[in-house]
Formats: C-alpha cells, sequence, structure tokens
C-alpha cells in the first residue's frame, strides 16, 4: 500500500511539472523566429504566408493555441514537425536511442573510474597517485566539455588514428526494432570518445563526492565498533563505510544523469552524433517549433521518471528512510 502511495503520489507531482514544463515550452515558440522560413522559403508572397499562418493555426490566440495542443498531447500527439513531415514525438525516439547509448557509455565509464579511485583517494589520501587523481579532477571540473572533445578527438583520431572522430558507424537493428552500435566493432569504435567526453563532465565531482564521503564515513562511531569486533580490514571499508557513502551518491548521481541528457548537445554537435541533442539543435535552427517543444518536455520526463527511480533506490539502499505515508 505504501508503494501504491508513493507512486500515486510521484505521478501526480510528475503531471504538474510537466504542465509546467509545457507551458514554458509552449511559451518560447514565438521567440525562436518564424516558421514558415523552412515550410515555404522566401519566394512566397505575403498573403500566402498569411493563409498558410491561418491554416496551421499560428494566429490564434495563445490560449487557444496551447488549449489546443495540451488536448493533442495527453493523446501522445506531441505535433507534426514542420521539416520532417512527421509526428515529432516519433522524430525524437527514432533518435533517442543512440542518445540512450552514447549516456549509458558515458555512466560505465565514470563509475568504474570514480569509485575505485575515489575509494583509492580517502584510504590512501597522502600517497602520490591520490595526489595525482585528486589534481587532475580539479584540472577535469575546469575545463569545459567541448574543449576535452576536441582535445580527444586530436589525440585519438588526429595523431593516433585509433578511433573515428565523428558518426555512429555501423548499427545493428534488435526485434523491435531499435538500433543500437552496442553489438557491433564500428560502433563501439565509434562510441568511445563521445562516451569519454561526456563522462569528463561527471568523473572528477563524483570521484570527489566519493573520496569526501568514504573519508567521513570512515570516522564513524559505527565503523570503529566494526573494527573492534574483529572484521577484516576490506569488510569494513567495502561494506560497512563504502554501502553508506553510497547514500549521497545516489542521489547526486541520478540528478546528474538527467544532467547528462542537456550535455549531450554538445558532444553529440562535436562528434556530429545523431542523437536527441544534434537534433535538437537543427530544430533550432530550422526554427521547427514542435519538434523543440516535443524534445523538451521528452527531456523533462525523462528527468522526472529518473528522479523518481534515485527516491525508490534511496528508500532500498538506507533501511532508515521509509516510503512516504509509511510507517515508523
Amino acid at each position: 500500500m505504501h508503494l501504491i502511495a508513493f507512486l500515486i503520489r510521484r505521478v501526480l507531482q510528475a503531471a504538474i511539472v510537466m504542465f509546467v514544463l509545457s507551458i514554458i515550452g509552449f511559451s518560447i515558440q514565438d521567440n525562436l523566429g518564424d516558421p514558415l522560413r523552412e515550410l515555404v522559403g522566401q519566394s512566397v508572397s505575403e498573403a500566402e504566408r498569411d493563409a498558410l499562418r491561418d491554416e496551421l493555426g499560428l494566429n490564434d490566440p495563445f490560449i487557444t493555441q496551447y488549449t489546443r495542443f495540451l488536448g493533442r498531447a495527453v493523446q501522445g500527439d506531441l505535433g507534426t514537425s514542420y521539416f520532417f513531415k512527421r509526428p515529432a514525438l516519433d522524430v525524437i525516439m527514432d533518435k533517442f536511442p543512440a542518445t540512450f547509448e552514447l549516456v549509458l557509455g558515458a555512466v560505465f565509464i565514470f563509475l568504474s573510474v570514480s569509485i575505485p579511485a575515489g575509494i583509492y583517494c580517502a584510504i590512501h589520501r597522502n600517497s602520490w597517485l591520490s595526489r595525482i587523481i585528486m589534481s587532475g579532477s580539479i584540472i577535469g571540473i575546469s575545463v569545459p566539455v567541448f574543449l576535452t572533445a576536441i582535445f580527444l578527438v586530436w589525440i585519438f583520431s588526429v595523431e593516433l588514428g585509433w578511433f573515428p572522430s565523428f558518426g555512429r558507424g555501423d548499427t545493428y537493428e534488435m526485434p523491435w526494432g531499435w538500433n543500437t552500435g552496442f553489438l557491433t566493432f564500428d560502433g563501439l569504435a565509434h562510441l568511445i570518445l563521445p562516451s569519454l567526453t561526456l563522462s569528463s563532465i561527471m568523473l572528477p565531482l563524483f570521484i570527489r563526492l566519493i573520496r569526501a564521503e568514504m573519508m567521513e564515513t570512515m570516522g564513524t562511531d559505527y565503523v570503529r565498533f566494526a573494527r573492534a569486533k574483529g572484521l577484516s580490514t576490506a569488510r569494513v571499508r567495502y561494506v560497512h563505510a563504502f554501502r553508506n557513502t553510497l547514500l549521497p551518491v545516489v542521489t547526486v548521481g541520478g540528478l546528474m544523469i538527467g544532467t547528462l541528457i542537456a550535455y549531450t548537445i554538445l558532444t553529440e554537435t562535436v562528434f556530429q552524433w545523431p542523437g536527441m541533442g544534434f537534433l535538437f539543435l537543427e530544430a533550432v535552427n530550422r526554427v521547427d517549433t514542435p519538434l523543440i517543444i516535443a524534445y523538451i518536455i521528452v527531456v523533462g520526463l525523462i528527468f522526472v521518471v529518473v528522479n523518481t527511480l534515485v527516491d525508490f533506490i534511496y528508500t532500498l539502499i538506507n533501511p532508515m528512510v521509509k516510503l512516504p505515508g509509511a510507517k515508523s
């Protein structure tokens, strides 16, 4: 029952967030430029433009346009792309697998590196390797992601020729229609540099966060008590201390994974990665407002879903935290 109450509450909160987000996204369309520029070009007369505006409903009052949009949106219709002449949601879903795999690759890299690096720096805080890692994390935080991308392309593509510098490579079509690059060697080769670039946003932050939390946890009373009971050093560090270190890491990590989706815009642009971020920039250049609004709503929905999952996972990791409505 508590789980059901938690889910109902989250669904209501998500509905409110998505409603506000849809208003914000829909309200900026008039400031993006003239969508008829891509539809009809420059040779069409002003009278024909006005007639097309009336046909598309662009001359209607804002509240009328938004009400019409909201009525379609609740049915899964976020409009038709002016450029692709297809439902905007379908166009975004075609690009979603590429962005999802890019984010998944970045998450795998920064978790597999930051967790052991952060633990090592907390346990061996005065070692030379720990000092190098912490100094490198400061540099990593300071360098913009697009400079990281250019540097990686220059070293590993131009100078060494190890990895491709742009594109997604060969993909394999799954039975449900999802094209994945994880199952081809060429696809994995194309994924490495963009994933490294995207992971550089999170990696320095997570190393410092895990180190700080691990150092704080190692000084708590229950860790001292575990040592006094005669438990092995490895069990004290990697079971008792590390488990409680995960609490803030899960919270921050969940929020940052949503942020990674926003940063894919820069990464996908540099590497010409055919994902949602690259599609969004093209939509802005073309003033494809239905596609822009659909992108904003889809990304907002991803943030809401990720945050809900983070809250639920947090309750599983920390038994002291209960679901809303649960009795002590």
